[in-house]
């Protein structure tokens, strides 16, 4: 039950994910780089960090440790964020296919990048993950709608709707 939980948690995560991502195509360059912020100055630099912690906890979970995230002025436009998005989901999936109930009970040791050992049960890190992603992508969502595009509804229960009606 654990894995189907945490395989669902990840499908809707990159749904959501590609729903923000879709409605930030609609922005000027001028708008996807204002600072307007919330956690972070634009809506670039939010989508580089969702995208960044994504990225280092799936190396953290391999058993690497970056020491960094991504910087945002390495991914000029959003194209460049998609590309790379694609990959790090591509990864993602493929790492969340192959777990099962007990490699998700395992406890996993890293580093965070300010060089502080942690450790916990994979399925706690990876439901942290999903959670945080959600916090910024609302923030995401907050500064596109201020540009007057928003990305509808990001809840789970839509997703599961959306899901349904396929």
């Amino acid at each position: 039950m654990v894995t189907e939980f945490i395989r669902t948690l990840y499908d809707y995560s990159a749904w959501a994910n590609q729903r923000i991502l879709d409605t930030a195509a609609q922005l000027s360059p001028e708008q996807f780089l204002a600072k307007v912020g919330a956690s972070f100055d634009s809506v670039r630099d939010t989508l580089v960090h969702i995208m960044g912690a994504q990225w280092i906890w799936l190396s953290r979970w391999q058993g690497v440790s970056p020491r960094a995230l991504p910087r945002p002025e390495h991914f000029p436009d959003l194209g460049a964020i998609q590309a790379r998005w694609d990959e790090i989901e591509r990864d993602t999936q493929a790492f969340v296919s192959a777990l099962d109930d007990a490699r998700l009970a395992q406890v996993i040791a890293y580093t965070n990048t300010r060089g502080e050992p942690f450790a916990y049960p994979l399925w706690q890190l990876m439901t942290h993950q999903v959670n945080h992603a959600t916090q910024h992508r609302s923030e995401v969502a907050v500064m596109l709608i201020q540009f007057g595009h928003s990305p509808g509804g990001l809840d789970l229960l839509v997703y599961f709707d959306l899901r349904k009606a396929r």
